[in-house]
């Protein structure tokens, strides 16, 4: 190890403690503000894309993951589809008609220029009582975008001005009894006019696992702390890879829920060569989510398939049976600018990442 990996190690187990210790407070606070309870799991996650992006990007997800169109509709500000697959979080892919974009800031990098509305913009988490949500969190100082609840015919919906940490928004719904429909009243619902590809492998990609923001380093404690504010989450583990200057934060809810990932470099950003993949694709495309992992069974043999269908990905398979776990990264998609993860854990596998696995991920994204 050289002395400069010794120093940044030592820094990073500082930051590690001061992480932990404020994770802990922050859960005190959120319990003694009346919080506990208030937020559920994750309900949606909302993607904007570019107008002439968007069907691309819709038929581009149906193609290459278990989703299918559910809902459709035009509303005074955009055109939305939502995705959807039994048990998971959807995903509701829209684009703007305005020309006012709250994310507009977030969105800016040396490579977005193309694409400057592009990004997954927010996480909407459940909530029994949306009005009590609201007021305890005005109390507490967080800003949101609208003055009150949105209220619709099937819900009333909230959400927090972009993070300045993470570029993300965090969403609040509470559903009313009755069916379940995302379109807001006024809107105007269309028949889903995309078509899902009838592939048999395509039934093997589930649920929504996680999804992991890059954030600046001197920004992942802020970020972490910022979001168990805002949910029922709770801090868990960070896996350190100093050769890459990079740390892979999780925040869970438990172990069969939707997972929140954070990665930061472990130093602040110097240049392309000295501060590695992670520091670097801020540089590029700003903070944002760079991946989205979803459940995988049979998972080399739906890889085969995914890149017969045309596919490109980042690295090879990495991790083994006996290790517990395996995974991918999918190129970028043009559309979105995301990455599509795969992620498989066998039975025996009681634990969330391995470092072997985190370290080689980390790496192949130096290509983007």
């Amino acid at each position: 190890m050289t002395p400069s990996q010794d120093s940044a190690l030592d820094f990073a187990s500082v930051q590690e403690n001061i992480l932990i210790e404020n994770a802990a407070k922050a859960l005190d606070e959120r319990r003694d503000a009346g919080l506990e309870g208030l937020v559920g799991g994750l309900d949606s996650a909302i993607i904007a894309t570019e107008t002439d992006h968007l069907v691309p990007a819709v038929y581009e997800l149906l193609r290459y993951t278990g989703l299918a169109c559910t809902e459709a509709f035009f509303d005074a500000d955009s055109q939305s589809y939502v995705l959807s697959v039994p048990g998971s979080a959807s995903l509701i892919v829209r684009s703007r008609s305005s020309l006012l974009n709250p994310f507009a800031g977030a969105n800016k990098g040396r490579l977005t220029g193309p694409l400057p509305n592009t990004r997954l913009e927010s996480f909407v988490f459940s909530t029994p009582d949306i009005n009590e949500y609201v007021a305890v969190q005005k109390e507490r100082g967080t800003k949101f975008l609208t003055p009150e609840p949105i209220v619709s015919d099937y819900f009333s919906f909230i959400q927090t001005v972009p993070s300045p940490y993470t570029g993300n928004s965090i969403g609040f719904v509470e559903w009313k009894d009755g069916m379940r429909a995302y379109a807001p009243t006024g809107a105007t619902a269309i028949s889903p006019d995309i078509t899902k590809p009838a592939y048999r492998h395509l039934n093997n990609i589930a649920t929504l696992d996680h999804t992991a923001t890059r954030v600046k380093a001197q920004d992942r404690t802020a970020a972490i702390l910022e979001f168990l504010s805002l949910t029922n989450y709770h801090y868990d583990f960070g896996v350190h890879v100093k050769s890459l200057n990079s740390i892979t934060s999780v925040a869970r809810r438990n172990k069969e829920d939707f997972a929140m990932v954070f990665t930061s470099g472990i130093t602040p950003y110097t240049s392309d060569e000295a501060s590695g993949p992670t520091e670097k694709f801020i540089r590029n495309y700003g903070m944002r989510v760079h991946h989205m992992a979803f459940q995988t069974e049979r998972i080399e043999e739906t890889v085969a398939m995914l890149k017969k269908d045309g596919m490109e990905f980042l690295l090879e398979l990495v991790g083994s049976e006996s290790e517990g776990l395996k995974q991918i990264f999918s190129e970028p998609s043009q559309h979105t600018l995301i990455v599509n993860e795969y992620i498989h854990r066998y039975g025996s596998f009681d634990g969330f990442f391995t470092r072997s696995n985190v370290e080689k991920l980390t790496e192949a994204t130096a290509k983007q």
